[in-house]
C-alpha cells in the first residue's frame, strides 16, 4: 500500500525513533511492503520508516537504474534495521541531495565520502558494509531520518539551498 510521506514541519520528522526488537513479524512485514510501494510510486532511492509516520529504526534503500538519478551507480536493494554507522576516513564530498520529505527543494549537503554501516535485515540477521560514494550518501541521509535530522538541518551554505527550478538544477537530480 503506497502511504503518505510526512513534509517537514511536521513535527513527527524530528522525532528519534525506536529499535525494533520483534522480527518476522506480520507488522514489521506490511511495514516493509508499504514502504518498498510508497519508495517505488515516487521514484525515491531510500525511505525512513519515520516519513510514513512510523517510529521504527527502519530504512530501505537502492535501484538499479532510476531516471532521478541517471549518473549514480547501482546500489542494492537493503533493508536496514537498527542501523548503526562509523565513517571510515575523515574525507567528505559535497553533493545535490533532495528528500521525499522536502518535495520540489535541493541542498548541497556534506557527507562521509565513505562508510561502514552494519544493522539487521528483516529476519534479524546481522549484517555489515564497507561503502564510498553514492551508495555511503544514502545511507547517510536516510538514517538521519532516524534521528529526526532532515538535509537541510546539515546545509553548510544556504545559497546553495531551494527549489530544484530556481536553481537550474539538471531535472535528473531528484527528491532521494
Amino acid at each position: 500500500m503506497i502511504r503518505e510521506v510526512l513534509r517537514m514541519g511536521d513535527a513527527r520528522l524530528l522525532r528519534v525513533a525506536r529499535p525494533v526488537s520483534e522480527f518476522g513479524t506480520a507488522q514489521l512485514a506490511e511495514l516493509l511492503s508499504d514502504m518498498r510501494d510508497t519508495m517505488a510510486h515516487l521514484g525515491g532511492a531510500g525511505l525512513a520508516a519515520p516519513q510514513i509516520g512510523v517510529d521504527l529504526r527502519v530504512v530501505i534503500f537502492g535501484g538499479r537504474s532510476n531516471p532521478r538519478y541517471p549518473e549514480a551507480p547501482p546500489v542494492p536493494d537493503t533493508v536496514l534495521i537498527n542501523p548503526e554507522l562509523t565513517p571510515f576516513g575523515e574525507e567528505e564530498e559535497e553533493d545535490w541531495e533532495g528528500c521525499l520529505s522536502v518535495p520540489g527543494m535541493r541542498g548541497w549537503v556534506p557527507r562521509w565520502k565513505r562508510l561502514y554501516y552494519s544493522g539487521q535485515d528483516e529476519n534479524g540477521r546481522r549484517f555489515e558494509r564497507r561503502v564510498d560514494g553514492f551508495h555511503a550518501r544514502v545511507v547517510q541521509h536516510e538514517c538521519d531520518h532516524l534521528d529526526g535530522i532532515l538535509y537541510p538541518m546539515r546545509i553548510r551554505d544556504f545559497r546553495r539551498f531551494g527549489y530544484t527550478d530556481a536553481l537550474n538544477l539538471p531535472v535528473a537530480v531528484a527528491d532521494e
